[in-house]
């Protein structure tokens, strides 16, 4: 039987903190353990659809279309170099939906929408092995970082957010805010929304402040907080500059296996999730 994609919003209100970085390469992990991923890029600056090589010539239908109603997922997404990963691209269209739906009555409920259709339609098609193989598992949305109506629209659509967390002074700061914002979805949009996991980024080992963060965050959050820590790598920050996610571009260093093993952990909780 088919089972209905885990839709993962990947979102910080702050910037910096190895978000898009994340959506890229856990969706690039997920794939090579045999998921279908679909990312879904919700930041103007389309840099998750970059960092997968996505030209902005091929951007010819993006996520502002599906949100404007004109476009269904399925035909904005773009077939990646990543075996069962698809990439919903953004282009900087996408700055001025807010002024365009914003007196619309389903304005948050534009992505969810859109989602339920993709969803309906490969259970209707679901008539023989190959289309059911072609089903999304997972539908990860890098949203962009701030709280605005496209960052609603990610959590509204959501099951549950992942966040990205640098380790850095300001991290629980950040971290309480956002915590904020998840409730107040909840609480007027989508009850079902639960916080997955919180991901470690850029931790550099050398420095006593990152490990002082680690700590930090772990006492606040507990086991919400994923064991896989991503390092300060050279090899993950090089990747994007050549549109592929750094398992592509170097399997084998400390990042790419880094996210190897984070890849592992939301697999295993979302089987947890599954059998309680």
């Amino acid at each position: 039987m088919m089972r209905r994609p885990r839709i993962l919003a990947l979102a910080n209100q702050k910037g910096g903190v190895g978000k898009t970085t994340t959506a890229i390469n856990l969706g690039t992990a997920l794939a090579a353990t045999g998921e279908k991923v679909l990312v879904v890029d919700l930041d103007p600056q389309g840099n998750a659809s970059t960092g997968f090589g996505i030209d902005q010539k091929n951007r010819n239908l993006s996520t502002f279309d599906v949100l404007m109603l004109s476009a269904t997922l399925e035909e904005a997404a773009v077939k990646t170099s990543v075996p069962r990963l698809d990439v919903a691209p953004s282009t900087l269209d996408l700055l001025g939906i807010e002024m365009r739906i914003s007196k619309s009555e389903d304005r948050v409920f534009r992505l969810r929408k859109a989602i339920q259709g993709l969803t309906e339609r490969s259970i209707q098609s679901r008539n023989d092995d190959q289309a059911e193989d072609g089903a999304y598992t997972y539908i990860l949305v890098d949203c962009p970082p701030s709280f605005n109506l496209l960052t609603v629209n990610a959590l509204a659509a959501s099951d549950a957010i992942l966040v990205p967390l640098q380790c850095e002074f300001f991290a629980l700061e950040g971290l309480s805010q956002l915590l904020k914002t998840v409730e107040e979805v909840k609480r007027t949009l989508n009850p079902n929304l639960s916080i997955h996991g919180v991901v470690l980024t850029m931790y550099d080992q050398r420095n006593n402040l990152s490990t002082q963060v680690v700590d930090d965050v772990r006492s606040f959050m507990g086991d919400k907080v994923y064991e896989t820590i991503i390092p300060r790598n050279v090899r993950v920050s090089e990747a994007p500059s050549y549109g592929k996610p750094v398992l592509l571009y170097d399997v084998n260093c400390s990042g790419s296996q880094a996210y190897v093993r984070l890849a592992t952990e939301v697999i295993k909780r979302e089987r947890a999730l599954r059998a309680a």
